[in-house]
């Protein structure tokens, strides 16, 4: 838990709430937040397991995922080539387009050429390449003065999207089952408070829409973790506009590591299935294992 990347704070959450969880299924849990020293911590602990409850960088994109295969301890959520690829958006996305789902436009370029001109005409969104939870995620729209001024925290290279209009929805994938579909309704843009801050958001599970829909988020989202390689828990994201029917559901991401807190969307849906925060987690340590 924790560890150095940008989503620290709630992978620090995500943790507290495994912890707490596994400990009432009576498993001897150690806190360890992930430092350069992690290799030798591992080392003196010796775990049975590892519950990977890392977000962002170093802990999502298979850097962890490496070391625990070198050290030969088993582990919770995707291996290293699925983490590695569904981190990376633009890669991500065109495995997504070589399995036949629906993504919209994207290309990468320059900080710089991206606050000095419009790369694309907008509306277009422009996000860091390889960071999670909306952090540091820029909307411009039509009629926009000119291009986006970006923080000092982005990332010299950026991700430019063809901005995907409608409702945000989610499905999360456990195992080989695609759990349900939740609805989220912001008063604004889904951002990092929307996602993460009591009453940032609502969520509508199972999502109030069109049967043919639904089924299609379930479909797309387990095609997606088939097609980066995931295993464990994934939570697959989308923009549906309703006004166009099935063209309009573009799939927008897969997260390996989803988040864990009282807020998050994939415990939500797991207890709407029957299953329990505590059995979540102690059905990832028994999912554990290296070679993922």
């Amino acid at each position: 838990m924790g560890g150095p990347s940008a989503e620290r704070e709630v992978s620090l959450s995500t943790g507290r709430a495994c912890v707490a969880a596994l400990r009432e299924k009576q498993f001897t849990v150690v806190e360890i937040d992930a430092g350069r020293d992690l290799a030798a911590v591992l080392a003196r602990v010796q775990p049975d397991v590892v519950l990977n409850c890392l977000h962002g960088r170093w802990g999502e994109d298979g850097c962890v995922q490496g070391l625990l295969e070198w050290l030969n301890i088993p582990y919770t959520h995707s291996g290293v080539l699925a983490s590695a690829l569904a981190m990376d958006k633009q890669r991500s996305k065109e495995v997504f387009a070589a399995a036949g789902l629906p993504v919209v436009a994207s290309i990468l370029a320059g900080r710089a050429e991206v606050q000095a001109r419009h790369v694309m005409a907008p509306p277009y969104v422009v996000k860091p390449n390889n960071e999670g939870s909306s952090v540091g995620v820029y909307l411009v729209t039509d009629g926009a003065n000119g291009p986006p001024q970006l923080s000092d925290e982005m990332p010299d290279t950026v991700m430019v999207e063809t901005f995907a209009p409608g409702r945000e929805l989610t499905v999360t994938v456990m195992g080989d089952r695609a759990l349900t579909v939740t609805d989220i309704l912001t008063t604004g843009w889904y951002d990092y408070d929307a996602k993460y801050k009591p009453g940032g958001s609502t969520h509508v599970l199972p999502a109030d829409i069109p049967a043919d829909i639904f089924d299609l988020c379930q479909e797309y989202a387990l095609r997606a973790h088939r097609a980066l390689g995931c295993r464990g828990i994934s939570r697959t994201d989308f923009r549906w506009d309703e006004g166009r029917g099935a063209a309009g559901l573009i799939l927008l991401e897969t997260n390996t590591q989803p988040g864990m807190t009282a807020t998050s969307l994939s415990p939500e849906q797991a207890a709407h299935c029957g299953i329990s925060f505590p059995d979540l987690c102690a059905w990832m340590i028994e999912d554990a294992s290296c070679g993922r």
